[in-house]
């Protein structure tokens, strides 16, 4: 065994990971995963630059994922950063600082890296059985992109697209500086184009039609399965390899899509940091799985941060 460390920082979520490892057996023993919606995005896509508070924000959350590293005693830190701070001028800045309280130097990874993290991280555990078909299809809807993976036991073909939550309701739902409660349908119709767009873009790269098995990553899909579930509140367990059937994940998407903040906050698993977003990224999913025409889509708790564990390991 090794113990190890992941940090996976995207536009909207910092999250940590300290495992133990065994390549020799495929076994990932989890010691502490935690999540810390940071909005590392904010204005990204209007401004190009990090915000000086979103900035701030993440750095906090540095220092605390620092304490707990030290506390577990973890033997190597690998940190990955995704698509806000690949976008940005000035990610020097974020690098510096990140560097100053881990140690370790952010590796600003590209969109088909990101991809390859993903798909190790979701598939490793489904490869060893043979209940579901192959090639797998792993999605991973960020806050700033959404990479598209399609392999069996490897990656066959990947595309990374800026089609994210935060993207998307910041392009498109915000209106002098506030989110729509609920969006209008112009909007709704403009989002919807948007991803169609970015959508045929990733076909240029990726067979996603090929795919026998949609595998669904990170908060958006996550928190859509704990909605179908009625979870009373978010439950890591049942959500692992839950199944969301298409009718569900359009009839959610649909309610969240006209509902009011206060409905969204009220509802006992989300998370405050996505009430605003969520509506986004359960569109993105419900128009990835129109597009390839899947019945369901398999939802991993398990993503590009567990691959980035593997890469250390």
């Amino acid at each position: 065994m090794t113990r190890v460390a992941a940090v996976d920082c995207g536009t909207n979520s910092i999250r940590l990971l300290v495992a133990d490892a065994d390549p020799a057996t495929g076994e990932l023993v989890d010691l502490d995963r935690r999540m810390t919606i940071v909005r590392l995005g904010q204005g990204v896509d209007r401004t190009g630059r990090l915000a000086p508070e979103a900035l701030q924000r993440t750095f906090a959350a540095c220092r605390e994922y620092a304490a707990i590293i030290k506390e577990h005693g973890a033997e190597r830190l690998r940190f990955v950063a995704t698509s806000a701070s690949r976008d940005a001028e000035n990610r020097d800045e974020f690098v510096r600082g990140v560097l100053d309280i881990l140690g370790v130097e952010p590796e600003v990874i590209s969109g088909d890296q990101e991809a390859a993290f993903s798909f190790t991280g979701a598939t490793k555990e489904l490869a060893g059985g043979d209940h579901l078909p192959k090639p797998y299809l792993v999605v991973d809807i960020g806050g700033g992109s959404t990479e598209f993976v399609v392999g069996d036991d490897r990656v066959a073909a990947a595309r990374s697209v800026d089609i994210g939550c935060v993207r998307m309701t910041e392009r498109h739902l915000v209106r002098e500086g506030v989110v729509s409660d609920p969006p209008s349908e112009e909007q709704i119709a403009a989002m919807r184009a948007d991803i169609e767009a970015a959508l045929d873009l990733a076909e240029q790269t990726v067979p996603l039609r090929e795919a026998r098995t949609l595998v669904g990553l990170a908060g958006s899909v996550t928190t859509v399965s704990a909605i179908a579930q009625e979870l009373p509140e978010y439950d890591s367990e049942a959500i692992h390899h839950s199944r969301v059937s298409h009718e569900k994940v359009r009839e959610i998407t649909e309610w969240l899509l006209r509902s009011t903040h206060a409905e969204r906050a009220a509802v006992p698993s989300m998370h405050p940091g996505r009430v605003d977003v969520i509506g986004a990224g359960a569109l993105v999913l419900l128009s990835i799985m129109e597009r390839i025409g899947a019945q369901e889509v398999v939802v991993s708790e398990h993503d590009i941060l567990d691959g980035i564990a593997w890469s250390v390991a």
